[in-house]
């Protein structure tokens, strides 16, 4: 294996930050599914009843296998007792929390 120099690795490991950031709003959403699953106190299957889909369906959801549309997050959010906050912020703006 070549062994990289200084400036190579800074270029991977600038690459791989970035990658990591484009991840981050999936990984946000996941654990915001998960976390008003838990305040609610239901399980997969309980808030997929309440939802009126399957389990499974939950399950993917919150491993990230599939992405939530809005819809589905409208539902969530009613059956878990929640409050969904959408916002797109412009370049520059540090997220502080709901305005």
């Amino acid at each position: 294996m070549k062994r990289l120099t200084r400036a190579e690795r800074k270029v991977r490991d600038a690459a791989l930050a970035e990658w990591l950031d484009s991840l981050r709003p999936d990984y946000e959403v996941r654990k915001a599914m998960v976390a008003a699953r838990r305040r609610a106190g239901f399980s997969q299957r309980e808030l997929a009843a309440r939802m009126r889909t399957s389990q499974s369906t939950i399950d993917r959801l919150e491993r990230g296998g599939r992405s939530p549309n809005v819809n589905m997050l409208r539902r969530m959010a009613e059956a878990t007792g929640s409050k969904l906050v959408i916002r797109l912020e412009g370049p520059g703006v540090a997220s502080s929390g709901p305005d």
